[in-house]
């Protein structure tokens, strides 16, 4: 169940920025996790952790909002926030909840917070899968035929019985979206569905003869205890 939507603010005006801020702040259940008026900036964040949502102004003079949404892809949301109400139709191939048109009110902020919720599924703990772009497509993944997800540098493998989906993501994202009592961090490389363990070794989790997983050390204890 998600507690709080992650918010990040990426413009380049420190006026809008500071709007977007106090919107922000006015809504118990979001977090702003960073803002910057660099999208440069923002991609490094996302690099080394994580969000929900970002603001995003469409025009930027180091990189525009749809440049930046093709680097990023679709590991969040997007709500776009253009004075040019003929850009935010451009948005609309990729991952957006809403566009906003500055100036912009509280009241039309907070109705597109509402559309986030609900493509977040906001504290909905029944939701059993997500979708992930592979391979130029999307593709819905029920949570229960994840067999384990392994990082490749910039990227995951999703891998289930059938199938294996490569998406440019971090581990640490998939781990917030998975289910915490399905699945677990064995390795700095690893998650794990439980559910789909044969048996455990004193270094690997055997999912089938042809997946052995390592178990790291740092994260070995955890691990135990969790199947204690």
């Amino acid at each position: 169940m998600m507690n709080t939507i992650r918010c990040i603010v990426v413009d380049d005006e420190p006026l809008a920025i500071s709007l977007l801020e106090n919107y922000i702040r006015e809504i118990s259940f979001l977090e702003l996790v960073f803002s910057t008026e660099n999208p440069v900036e923002a991609l490094e964040y996302l690099r080394n952790d994580y969000a929900d949502l970002i603001f995003l102004d469409i025009q930027m003079p180091e990189l525009s909002g749809i440049n930046f949404m093709k680097i990023v892809g679709n590991k969040l949301k997007y709500i776009l926030t253009t004075a040019y109400a003929e850009y935010a139709l451009e948005g609309y191939e990729h991952n957006i909840v809403d566009y906003l048109l500055k100036p912009i009110s509280l009241e039309r902020f907070s109705k597109s917070i509402e559309k986030a919720k609900e493509r977040l599924s906001f504290n909905t703990p029944e939701q059993r899968h997500f979708f992930v772009k592979s391979s130029g497509r999307h593709h819905k993944i029920c949570f229960e035929e994840i067999l384990y997800i392994e990082s490749i540098r910039d990227y995951v493998n999703i891998k289930t019985a059938e199938e294996e989906f490569i998406v440019l993501d971090t581990l640490k994202s998939m781990e917030m979206q998975l289910p915490e009592s399905s699945f677990i961090r064995i390795h700095k490389s690893f998650i794990i569905n439980l559910d789909k363990i044969k048996n455990i070794g004193t270094k690997k989790v055997i999912i089938s003869p042809e997946h052995e997983i390592p178990i790291g050390e740092n994260y070995k204890m955890n691990f135990l205890n969790r199947i204690k």
